[in-house]
């Protein structure tokens, strides 16, 4: 996992990069990633892990609903344990068999996260917010007709996020876009009469 984090921190330090370009600073107010194991968020999150200005925001599946049993929202479900030969939180059952997630997001549809999220989790450095499908999809055709971007399912969760954060006006918030709609759009032409 550490060698994950590693290799995924060049996001955070072309943040910083682009940071220091467009507002001459190197710290946002708000880094907001999402979270399936992990790896996209362990690397919008690595060079702001001792930053602590700056507040971290992890948003996990919650599927139908965080309690409807067709979710992933791991910090809100699961318990410590092992997976895949790693100390974490994950979904289990009382015996530890790992139970059967779900999400709209292929990326997100698993049972537990990564360690070092686990520890983030646990001391309270990230903050875990669980985004339902509805509110994923809610905020991807939002972008989509705001600024023309179709955003991964993935990414439609982050930024769901947004208005549940309270940031200021003149707050700085980073959204990691993890990627594109395109492999998405399947799903999204499933529900856009309900976006028309």
């Amino acid at each position: 996992p550490d060698m994950v984090a590693r290799f995924q921190s060049i996001i955070s330090a072309e943040t910083i990069s682009q940071l220091l370009h467009q507002t001459g600073r190197a710290t946002p107010d708000f880094m907001l990633a999402c979270v399936g194991g992990g790896s996209n968020a362990a690397g919008a999150f690595y060079h702001y892990l001792d930053e602590p200005s700056v507040r971290l925001v992890a948003a996990e599946a919650a599927g139908m609903g965080v309690s409807s049993g067709h979710s992933a929202a791991t910090t809100a479900l699961g318990k410590p344990g092992i997976l895949h030969g790693a100390s974490t939180i994950l979904m289990q059952t009382e015996d530890g068999q790992v139970t059967e997630p779900y999400s709209i997001s292929a990326g997100l549809d698993y049972p537990g996260i990564g360690p070092q999220h686990a520890q983030l989790f646990a001391t309270g450095r990230a903050e875990f917010i669980s985004i339902t499908d509805k509110a994923a999809l809610d905020a991807a055709f939002q972008l989509s007709r705001l600024e023309g971007i179709i955003p991964a399912l993935e990414t439609a969760h982050a930024l769901a996020c947004l208005p549940l954060i309270g940031a200021k006006q003149d707050e700085v918030v980073v959204v990691c876009l993890s990627g594109r709609g395109d492999k998405d759009l399947a799903t999204y032409t499933k529900h856009l009469e309900e976006y028309a």
